[in-house]
């Protein structure tokens, strides 16, 4: 019984760990940036961890074709969201231990 006891305690620790390593995890991805070209680089995306689109870079040479510019910007901004998006989840893992916990609102 007193096994088990221990056991618990021991959960008991952990589950305070992963609770506060996640409320470290929500403030810090925000801040983070996260920034991706499109095929030879005539646009580039930063996004930031919490998924928004922070800036985008057209060159000259892109806005000569309207249509190749709006397959260049969705290239770009998928790409670089899909970066945030790869990073936050292998944050996950790391902070709680591979449990596959989830943030909701997150993904």
């Amino acid at each position: 019984m007193f096994g088990n006891l221990a056991e618990m305690a021991k959960l008991m620790s952990r589950a305070k760990d992963i609770q506060s390593n996640l409320k470290k995890f929500k403030e810090e991805m925000p801040d983070m940036e996260f920034s991706a070209s499109s095929a030879g680089n005539l646009v580039r995306v930063t996004v930031s961890g919490d998924f928004r689109v922070k800036e985008i870079t057209i060159s000259e040479e892109a806005l000569k074709d309207r249509e190749a510019l709006s397959e260049e910007l969705v290239c770009a901004v998928n790409a670089a969201l899909a970066a945030a998006k790869a990073t936050a989840q292998e944050k996950m893992n790391e902070v709680t231990g591979g449990l596959g916990v989830d943030l909701p609102g997150m993904f």
